[in-house]
């Protein structure tokens, strides 16, 4: 839910309620309403607001995993696979180093 999950990265924060409201510009009781599930479907652009001020992607409110990785059918990365991308990425791998990669992987494989 995302109301749950706007009170725990505010919680993160070190925020109350009210201080979120006031810098982020929005209505305390409608803040208030959405962490305690009463309002359900807050706008982007509020959710926006409150993901500036939290210092967060706007995904870590609407998504429960918004780290996982999907492919282009909608189904999830293997979270193995996930790291062994991010560990590439990390290490200064380029995505063309990458891809030449995998091309000479098929060829190898094909010989």
């Amino acid at each position: 839910m995302i109301g749950e999950r706007v009170k725990k990265y505010r919680k993160e924060a070190g925020l109350t309620i009210t201080q979120l409201a006031e810098r982020a510009g929005v209505a305390k009781s409608y803040l208030s309403a959405l962490e305690r599930n009463l309002q359900q479907n807050p706008s982007i652009a509020f959710l926006e607001k409150l993901a500036a001020e939290l210092n967060i992607k706007v995904d870590y409110l609407i998504k429960e995993n918004p780290d996982d990785v999907t492919d282009e059918m909608g189904a999830s990365l293997d979270p193995e696979w996930a790291n062994l991308v991010k560990e590439a990425m990390h290490s200064g791998v380029s995505k063309d180093e990458f891809k030449d990669f995998l091309e000479y992987n098929k060829w190898k494989m094909k010989q």
